[in-house]
């Protein structure tokens, strides 16, 4: 029997893995742009995609990328083609095991229906596995929520997974960087899910970081 390698550490170039699910909350361009942004930064890079996820990105975007390995690829082109995708139905995927779980998780959008489910240890497909793998194993899980108004167990759920170490980024992004389309609104909701991800894009906007600012 080979010896086992205890402790190694990684390989210095290694980057940081992701698992991205896309849920069925309006707002499927978050969970499309985001991915987009990621690419270049996190490697793997794993995607499922709810069956009610594609539903309303067939209804929002007017294209559905299935659940197989090609689905990402469907979206983003082949630059995407390091990215695999999962079926939400199945258990067979690397981060339904603490053994392998993603350094970060990121729901975008993320319904109520799962976030309840989430909160309340309910594992009924691959999404709800994978986050009740990232809590148990103290991980990164990222929540970005689209909804409003929010009932009174909306936010009960939410507290809950707060308490539980859970980064909670409800879909409201800012003004202040003077957004000229939608696209500017999406991109500084994506901008910030990235840094908490853990990475710092270079073109995201800081407060602040506007020359042509006046100060009074």
């Amino acid at each position: 029997m080979n010896s086992a390698s205890y402790g190694s550490p990684p390989p210095a170039t290694q980057k940081p893995s992701l698992l991205v699910c896309v849920t069925g909350a309006s707002g499927s361009i978050y969970g499309v742009r985001f991915l987009e942004a990621a690419l270049p930064h996190f490697d793997p890079i794993y995607a499922v995609f709810s069956a009610r996820g594609r539903e309303v990105m067939q209804h929002e975007l007017g294209v559905d990328p299935g659940t197989g390995g090609n689905a990402v690829v469907k979206l983003l082109g082949e630059k995407a083609a390091h990215v695999k995708a999962f079926s939400p139905r199945t258990m067979n995927a690397p981060f339904a095991s603490g053994s392998a779980v993603c350094d970060a998780t990121v729901v975008i959008p993320c319904s109520m229906g799962t976030l309840s489910r989430i909160a309340a240890g309910v594992s009924d497909d691959l999404v709800t596995r994978a986050a009740d793998v990232v809590l148990k194993e103290r991980r990164k899980l990222i929540l970005v929520p689209r909804e409003t108004p929010l009932s009174t167990l909306h936010l009960r759920n939410m507290l809950a997974l707060s308490e539980m170490g859970v980064t909670l980024m409800p879909a409201s992004p800012p003004y202040y960087h003077r957004p000229e389309s939608v696209e500017d609104l999406v991109k500084m909701v994506v901008d910030r899910v990235l840094v908490q991800a853990g990475v710092k894009p270079g073109d995201a906007y800081r407060w602040g970081s506007d020359p042509t600012e006046e100060i009074e």
